[in-house]
């Protein structure tokens, strides 16, 4: 059974804990460097992307994520989580920067312009349904960085190496896609 780490500092984490555990994962509720040493992959949920920052550097979370995503780690990101994972953000400050991204925050407009859509997935064999909630979109990849899926003409789904994430929430609707295709990489 993998064990995967599901950020639990802010965000939607309890829903990403859901959808893995229906898969038949073991999640686990992560909040200390020390938690970290015994998971096999890590999720950032969605969130506030500052806040999330905020907490992760008080946690004195930030360098040994980086660490285990830069060694191999599976690492998928989900909206906020994509922003904390990219080495560059518009209107905001770098996190993490495993991710050779960059990506514009809130790019699809405030809280009121929310939508669900369905995306094609390279490599899953159904729609994905995600929901947009000030939802980032990507403005830059570098090289190595797969375009997995695009929403609008925009890269909304991007994998380089073992992390993956999304523009988009597909676990508060309990979409599994994109979480299994992510514990295949473990």
């Amino acid at each position: 059974m993998v064990k995967v780490g599901v950020l639990a500092l802010q965000g939607d984490f309890r829903e990403h804990i859901r959808v893995l555990a229906d898969l038949g994962a073991a999640p686990i509720e992560l909040r200390t460097p020390s938690q970290l040493d015994d998971v096999q992959a890590l999720v950032i949920p969605g969130g506030e992307s500052t806040t999330i920052g905020k907490l992760a550097r008080s946690a004195e979370l930030v360098e040994p994520i980086r660490e285990r995503a830069e060694a191999g780690m599976p690492v998928l990101g989900t909206c906020a989580g994509m922003i904390v994972m990219a080495e560059r953000v518009i209107d905001g400050q770098p996190l993490l920067g495993v991710m050779d991204v960059t990506v514009r925050r809130n790019a699809y407009g405030r809280q009121v312009d929310s939508f669900e859509a369905d995306v094609a997935v390279e490599g899953i064999d159904h729609p994905v349904r995600g929901v947009f909630i000030r939802a980032p979109w990507i403005e830059e990849t570098g090289p190595d960085v797969e375009i997995l899926a695009e929403h609008e003409g925009k890269p909304v789904v991007l994998r380089q190496g073992t992390r993956v994430a999304a523009s988009f929430h597909p676990e508060l609707i309990g979409e599994t896609g994109l979480h299994e295709a992510f514990l295949s990489l473990v």
